[in-house]
């Protein structure tokens, strides 16, 4: 691949994160554009002194406009995810969503960037037609009453967008649609960290068989990606993919949260027992991408679930103390 200059915006979270890294790893320049509302500066600490760094809202049109300069592609990540902020604040998540959609679209046509890759969401598709779900699937807001539904419908505003705006005015256009991404320093509002947390506070206070709350039956399922798979990934869409196409990123195991829950007990020795609760309005019971064309790529994910998770699980319980009080 080419040398360029890479404009990441949303490049402080998770996911932004280890696609800057591996830019910078493989001699690009890179430019980051954050407001570290959701991300951190230290996720990007040893990168400091080869990167650029904006902070700056992607709502704000001058400051994307001045992010953009000089730049050849941009790789917009910056988005509000977590399902509570779905849930609380989805004006919120479609005034970021949309708002920068926009100035992301605007700044590359007035600098005359002619490639953008966009990141998308399996939340696109929500209840897949078919398992696994490949890029065809409808895209499809199932009640747009319910406040989760805003960061799907923000994503596929986003996708639209992009699809017609690089029919006309870019030469390449990429978007990528990731499937449970997970990792050591992922955040707190997810899943498997919260799990950990919670067999963790159980372990220390119950002896036996741990009764363990989660949402739902258990038997609903998902496909997780570990990060390190899931950049490698990343990197090689950059590198192959095609114009106005739209690649799943993940894997084609199926877990479901039963099972999550059982590596859970596993890490930390105990036997549980389920307790299942309600499940939150507008989840999806399974979820499981195609990733042929990917496969096509090159692609060949490395990490099972039961290995990724162990590196996972021992980070969170190693820096349990870090997490929020609330889930302490």
């Amino acid at each position: 691949m080419s040398k360029k200059k890479y404009l990441v915006t949303g490049g402080s979270g998770f996911i932004g994160a280890a696609l800057v890294e591996r830019l910078v790893r493989d001699g690009h320049q890179v430019r980051v554009l954050d407001d570290l509302s959701r991300g951190h500066a230290k996720s990007l600490q040893s990168l400091a002194r080869q990167i650029e760094f904006v902070k700056g809202d992607i709502r704000d049109t001058g400051i994307v406009d001045k992010a953009c300069r000089g730049m050849n592609s941009v790789c917009h990540l910056a988005f509000v995810n977590g399902t509570e902020f779905f849930y609380s604040k989805p004006e919120y998540v479609l005034d970021v969503g949309v708002k920068g959609m926009v100035n992301v679209l605007d700044a590359c046509l007035k600098n005359k960037i002619s490639e953008l890759v966009l990141a998308s969401s399996s939340e696109v598709y929500q209840t897949p037609p078919q398992i696994p779900t490949n890029e065809h699937a409808p895209l499809i807001v199932p009640d747009p009453w319910n406040p989760r539904y805003s960061y799907g419908a923000g994503k596929i505003i986003s996708e639209v967008m992009a699809i017609h705006y690089g029919r006309k005015f870019f030469k390449r256009v990429l978007i990528f649609r990731p499937h449970n991404v997970y990792g050591p320093q992922m955040g707190w509002e997810h899943v498997v960290p919260q799990f950990v947390l919670r067999m963790k506070r159980l372990a220390a206070k119950k002896k036996g068989v741990i009764p363990f709350p989660i949402q739902g039956s258990g038997r609903e399922t998902r496909s997780f990606i570990f990060i390190e798979d899931f950049a490698d990934g990343l990197i090689q869409m950059l590198e192959k993919g095609k114009h106005l196409e739209i690649y799943h990123i993940g894997t084609q195991e199926e877990i479901s949260i039963q099972g999550v829950a059982n590596q859970v007990a596993k890490y930390f020795d105990r036997k549980i027992r389920l307790k299942p609760g309600a499940r939150t309005e507008g989840s999806t019971q399974r979820r499981c991408p195609d990733i042929q064309k990917m496969v096509a790529l090159g692609f060949r994910p490395k990490y099972s679930f039961s290995d990724g998770f162990q590196l996972t699980a021992q980070w969170y319980d190693k820096n349990s103390g870090l997490a929020p009080k609330r889930l302490l």
